[in-house]
C-alpha cells in the first residue's frame, strides 16, 4: 500500500440522481467528500423515453470545475452508471440523438418475438448467462431494429451510458467489460460479444468497441475540458462502469461465504463466484452473471427495489405531503406488519402511472387487505421487499458453490435499519450494513487499483473495513416470518 494522500473524483450516476464523490485514500484509510448532486430525469417525447447525456455531461462539468475551485489535486476520474442502456454514434463521432432508457415500453414483448424469429430463450441464455429481462440492451436493439431507427441505420458504434460520459471526456472510445456485461450480448466464457446474436438480426458486431477490463486508463480530460474546467489532462479510469458491479467491490467480506443485496431503486442479491453458472437450474430461476473486477462474476437476480417507495413518494409530494427517510422508516414501524404484500416484480409494478393504485390493484386481485394510509403503503413495501429477498436467497442457496453465512447489505437501503432487522428475521442469517456509498467507494478504490495503489480485490476489502463500520443486525421472530413467508409465496407463484 502506497501511503501518501491520493483524490479520486467519482461520478456516480444512477437512474434517478447523480453524484461527483471526491474519495481521499490516506495511511490505508478512505475518505469521501461529496462536491455536487444532480438529478437524472426521463424525458418523455412522442411517448418514447430518453436520458438527457448532455445534461449528465454539464453535470460532470460541473463537477470537474467544483473540484477545481477547491483546489483539490486529482489523481484520477471514474465514471459508473446503471446498466442496459446505450448512445449511437455516427461516422464523425458525433451522438446520433440521445439514449433511449429502459423504461421505455418499446421493448415490451420483443424477448419473445426474438426468441420466435431469431434464437430460442435456451439457447440466449445458455450463450450468455444473463437474466432475460425486456430491456437488455440485445432486445433494445431489436426493438430499434424493428421500428427502423434511424439512429442505428447511420450508426458506425455503439456505447453504454458510463463509456459515452468518458468519451465526451476523453475522446477515446472503448466498451468496459461489467457494463457490457448487463447487454445479454457478453459470452461471459470468452468475454467477448458473442456476435451470434447481432449478426442473427443484421446487427453488426463492430458497433460494439474493443472491450476493457476495470482498472484500465481510458484516457485523459480532453485539453480543452481540461482548461474549460481549470485542471490539468487528468486519467480517466474504467473503473466497473456498471453501478452494482461498483458496489459489489466495497462489500467489506472477510472470505467469499457472503451473498450481497445492493439495494436502491433496484435491489440486486447475489454471490461472487470465479467461473459463470449457467444450466438448468439457473436457466428456470432466471439469473444472471455478470462481470465483475479481477476476472469475478457477480451471479444475481434483480429485484424492483425502492422503485415502489419513490413513486409512492411522487405521488404524495404532488399532494403537498413530504416525508424524510427517518420519517418514512418511523411511519413504516408505525403501523402492524404482514398485512398485505405484493410482488415487488410483478409486471403491474413496473412503471405504472400510478404506483399506490397498482398496489391496491394488486391487493385487492389478491383478495388481500387494502392499504389506506401512506404507513400502510410503506410497511407493505417493506415487508414484500424482505420476504422477496428470502425468496431469492433461498434460490442463491441452491446454486452457491459454498455455504452462505451472512448477508451483506449495500448502498442507500443499508441505512434503512428497519428494513435490515426485517430483512434478517425473514432469511435468518445475520445482516451486516454497509457501507452506505458502496458504490461511490468501488469506483473510487478501482481508480487506486488503476493507479497501482492496491494489487487486489481482497487489499481493497482490507482497506474498505478498515475505513466503515457496518451494522450488524441478527435474525428475530423467525417462526412467525416463515409461517407469513408461505402466504407471500402462494402470491408471486
Amino acid at each position: 500500500m502506497n501511503y501518501n494522500t491520493h483524490n479520486f473524483l467519482a461520478f456516480d450516476i444512477g437512474a434517478t440522481s447523480g453524484r461527483s464523490i471526491i474519495g481521499s485514500l490516506t495511511n490505508g484509510k478512505l475518505e469521501l467528500k461529496e462536491l455536487t448532486r444532480f438529478p437524472n430525469k426521463i424525458i418523455r417525447i412522442h411517448d418514447k423515453y430518453y436520458w438527457d447525456i448532455f445534461a449528465l455531461f454539464d453535470a460532470l462539468k460541473d463537477g470537474l470545475k467544483a473540484a477545481a475551485s477547491q483546489n483539490i489535486k486529482i489523481d484520477a476520474i471514474g465514471i459508473d452508471t446503471w446498466g442496459v442502456d446505450f448512445v449511437y454514434l455516427g461516422e464523425d463521432g458525433s451522438i446520433l440523438g440521445t439514449a433511449r432508457c429502459y423504461r421505455d415500453p418499446y421493448t415490451v414483448g420483443m424477448p419473445e418475438e426474438y426468441f420466435d424469429k431469431i434464437l430460442s430463450r435456451k439457447e440466449v441464455y445458455d450463450l450468455t448467462g444473463i437474466q432475460i429481462m425486456n430491456f437488455n440492451s440485445l432486445f433494445q436493439l431489436y426493438a430499434a431494429k424493428k421500428e427502423g431507427s434511424s439512429a442505428l441505420k447511420n450508426a458506425k458504434e455503439i456505447l453504454f451510458m458510463p463509456d459515452a460520459l468518458s468519451y465526451l471526456l476523453t475522446g477515446k472510445k472503448v466498451c468496459e467489460y461489467t457494463i457490457l456485461s448487463t447487454s445479454q450480448f457478453l459470452n461471459p466464457n470468452t468475454k467477448q460479444v458473442e456476435g451470434s446474436l447481432l449478426e442473427a438480426m443484421d446487427v453488426k458486431t463492430s458497433l460494439i468497441p474493443p472491450v476493457v477490463m476495470p482498472g484500465q486508463v481510458i484516457g485523459t480530460l480532453t485539453e480543452s475540458l481540461a482548461n474549460e474546467c481549470g485542471l490539468n489532462q487528468i486519467p480517466v479510469i474504467a473503473v466497473a462502469g456498471h453501478d452494482t458491479g461498483s458496489a459489489v467491490v466495497s462489500v467489506p467480506a472477510e472470505n467469499k461465504n457472503f451473498a450481497y443485496l445492493s439495494s436502491g431503486t433496484w435491489s440486486l442479491m447475489g454471490i461472487e463466484v470465479d467461473d459463470p453458472i449457467i444450466n438448468e437450474d439457473s436457466f428456470n430461476l432466471n439469473f444472471t452473471n455478470e462481470g465483475g473486477v479481477d476476472g469475478t462474476v457477480r451471479f444475481l437476480k434483480n429485484i424492483t427495489g425502492m422503485w415502489l417507495l419513490e413513486q409512492c413518494r411522487k405521488e404524495w409530494e404532488a399532494e403537498g405531503k413530504t416525508f424524510t427517510y427517518p420519517e418514512i422508516v418511523a411511519l413504516s414501524g408505525s403501523v402492524a406488519g404482514f398485512q398485505s404484500f405484493v410482488d415487488p416484480d410483478d409486471a403491474s409494478l413496473a412503471n405504472p402511472g400510478s404506483m399506490t393504485k397498482a398496489i391496491v390493484a394488486f391487493c385487492e386481485k389478491t383478495g388481500q387487505r387494502v392499504p389506506q394510509s401512506e404507513a400502510d403503503f410503506i410497511r407493505c413495501i417493506f415487508d414484500s421487499l424482505a420476504m422477496k429477498y428470502k425468496y431469492v436467497l433461498g434460490c442463491l442457496q441452491k446454486v452457491a458453490p459454498f455455504p452462505i453465512e451472512k448477508l451483506h447489505v449495500i448502498g442507500g437501503g443499508s441505512h434503512n435499519k428497519l428494513l435490515n432487522q426485517m430483512t434478517a428475521n425473514a432469511i435468518g442469517i445475520p445482516v451486516v450494513a454497509g457501507p452506505g456509498e458502496a458504490t461511490a467507494i468501488g469506483n473510487i478504490m478501482m481508480q487506486a487499483k488503476g493507479a497501482g495503489l492496491v494489487s487486489s480485490l481482497q487489499e481493497i476489502r482490507n482497506v474498505i473495513r478498515c475505513s466503515v463500520s457496518p451494522d450488524v443486525f441478527n435474525p428475530q421472530d423467525s417462526e412467525q416470518w416463515n409461517e407469513k413467508y408461505q402466504l407471500f409465496l402462494s402470491l408471486i407463484k
